[in-house]
């Protein structure tokens, strides 16, 4: 783990911790993810720091190999935010329809008008959403933290192999735990 600072004005976000996603297989239980991530919104929050809370809501109109999922024959709540996120007036939140946050979507310039430098990233899937947001923010000059502890996937491999070959390419590791310090050390 690399983890070495986390700029005054960093903003976390929290990918696709939706009813829908959350109830499917992980690679690591989704709970631990999930309370993870509701700490370090709380920490954030605690500081005011922004916090971003995404949810996905289609697909990009591409032609892929494999079937897509079929939105409009899921449950009605698929995109609501789990409520152990604790969302706040304040949060800001951003419907995609990609796996990244950044693209189409007002991310990039509501967090840049706010002073934001650096993000800290968590959530599900760690090699498609989690990894495509951290891949769209640095390439918009943002710093990146992954919270590794805070994100699985559906599939083990995808997971370590984002975790091992990916993200240190893209900004720093570190537990959620070393991330909350961090803060402290600020307050």
């Amino acid at each position: 783990m690399a983890l070495t600072a986390l700029d005054p004005i960093t903003a976390l976000v929290i990918i696709d911790l939706q009813k829908g996603i959350v109830a499917y297989p992980t690679a690591h239980p989704i709970d631990g993810v999930i309370e993870r991530s509701g700490a370090l919104a709380d920490a954030f929050r605690a500081r005011n720091l922004p916090v971003v809370l995404v949810n996905v809501t289609g697909g990009a109109p591409g032609r892929t190999e494999r079937p897509r999922l079929d939105m409009s024959a899921l449950p009605a709540d698929f995109a609501e935010l789990v409520p152990q996120l604790d969302r706040q007036p304040d949060d800001i939140v951003v419907t995609k329809r990609t796996w990244g946050a950044f693209a189409g979507t007002d991310l990039e310039a509501r967090l840049k008008a706010l002073g934001v430098t650096q993000v800290v990233v968590t959530g599900v899937a760690t090699g498609t959403g989690v990894e495509a947001t951290a891949r769209q923010a640095y390439e918009q000059g943002f710093n990146v933290t992954l919270a590794t502890d805070a994100m699985t996937d559906m599939r083990p491999e995808a997971h370590d192999y984002s975790i091992r070959n990916v993200f240190p390419r893209l900004g720093e590791t570190g537990l959620a735990a070393d991330i909350i310090a961090l803060l402290e050390r600020r307050a």
